[in-house]
C-alpha cells in the first residue's frame, strides 16, 4: 500500500524537476515525507555532477537542504564498481572533464587516449562530447579485448524545451561502430536500490522507487523487488506503461498528484 512506504528513491530530472525548476508539488512531497519519518534519496543517472555538486544545486536552485548520502549517482556506482574491480589499473574514459576529475580524485588510473594497457573502456554521458574522443574509444575497442562499461542506458536527457542525447546514445553510436555492447553500472542495475535500502535501515516493503523512465527507473525499482511510481512528466506516456512490459506499481499525472494520493490517504 502506497501509505506504508516510508524510503522514497526519486530520479531528479523529468520526476520532480526540470533544469533549475522544481516541479510544483515535490517540496510538498518532501515535507511529507519527513513528517512520516521517511527519508528521501535521488537515484540519478546523470554521471556529470557528483552528491556534493547535488546539494549545491539543490540549495542553490531550489532552496532545499540536502546531504551527500542522499544521492546515488550514476558516476557514484561507477566509481564505487571500478575501485573493486580495476584499482591501481589503467583504465580509458569518455566522459566530461569533471566526471574525469572524480574519478582521478578518486585515485584511479585514468587515461583519454588509446594507449598500451588498457583495462577496461568506460563511457558516461559527455556533454563536451567531439568527434576525436569518439575516435579514441573505437580505437580502444576495435584494437583490444578489453571490457566495456558504461554509465547509463538512457537514450535522452530532459531539458528545458525536450531532449538531449544522452549516455546510451552515444553509446549506441559507439556499438554500431565497433560491435562492442557496453555493461551499465547505473541504473536499472538493482545494487543502486539496495545500496539506497541497507544506508537507510528501511526493509524493502517500506520503499518505493519513482521516476519518469520505464527502462531504468521502474525497472530498477522491478530488479530490486521493490515497489515503484511512474509519473508523466517526463519520457514516459501511459500508451508506453501499456506497451511495456515494465509496469509500475503506481502511475500519476505529476508529482502534486502523488503527494495528493499520499496526504489523502488513498
Amino acid at each position: 500500500m502506497l501509505q506504508d512506504k516510508k524510503l522514497f528513491l526519486f530520479d531528479i530530472d523529468g520526476t520532480i524537476a526540470v533544469g533549475d525548476t522544481l516541479y510544483d508539488g515535490s517540496r510538498d512531497l518532501l515535507s511529507y515525507i519527513e513528517s512520516i519519518g521517511g527519508k528521501s534519496y535521488y537515484i540519478t543517472n546523470n554521471s556529470t555532477k557528483s552528491g556534493s555538486d547535488y546539494v549545491t544545486k539543490f540549495k542553490n536552485s531550489f532552496a532545499l537542504d540536502t546531504t551527500d548520502e542522499q544521492f546515488i549517482t550514476s558516476g557514484f556506482m561507477t566509481i564505487r564498481f571500478l575501485k573493486e574491480h580495476f584499482s591501481g589499473q589503467k583504465i580509458f574514459v569518455l566522459g566530461t572533464a569533471s566526471f574525469v576529475a572524480e574519478l582521478r580524485k578518486n585515485g584511479l588510473l585514468i587515461t583519454e587516449k588509446a594507449e598500451e594497457n588498457i583495462s577496461c573502456v568506460v563511457v558516461a554521458y559527455d556533454s563536451e562530447l567531439n568527434y576525436e574522443k569518439l575516435i579514441q574509444v573505437c580505437k580502444v575497442l576495435s584494437t583490444a579485448d578489453v571490457p566495456f562499461y558504461a554509465t547509463n542506458p538512457d537514450l535522452c536527457c530532459p531539458i528545458d524545451f525536450g531532449f538531449i542525447p544522452d549516455c546510451g546514445a552515444i553509446c549506441q553510436m559507439i556499438t554500431v561502430s565497433t560491435g562492442k555492447e557496453p555493461i551499465y553500472l547505473g541504473k536499472p542495475a538493482r545494487e543502486v536500490v539496495d545500496l539506497c535500502v541497507c544506508r537507510s535501515g528501511f526493509t524493502p516493503e517500506e520503499t518505493i522507487v519513482i521516476g519518469d523512465r520505464l527502462y531504468t527507473d521502474i525497472l530498477c525499482g522491478i530488479n530490486a523487488g521493490v515497489d515503484t511510481c511512474v509519473l508523466y512528466t517526463g519520457e514516459a506516456t501511459p500508451e508506453d506503461v501499456t506497451a511495456s512490459p515494465y509496469k509500475p506499481a503506481y502511475e500519476f499525472e505529476n508529482v502534486r498528484k502523488l503527494y495528493e494520493a499520499l496526504a489523502d490517504g488513498e
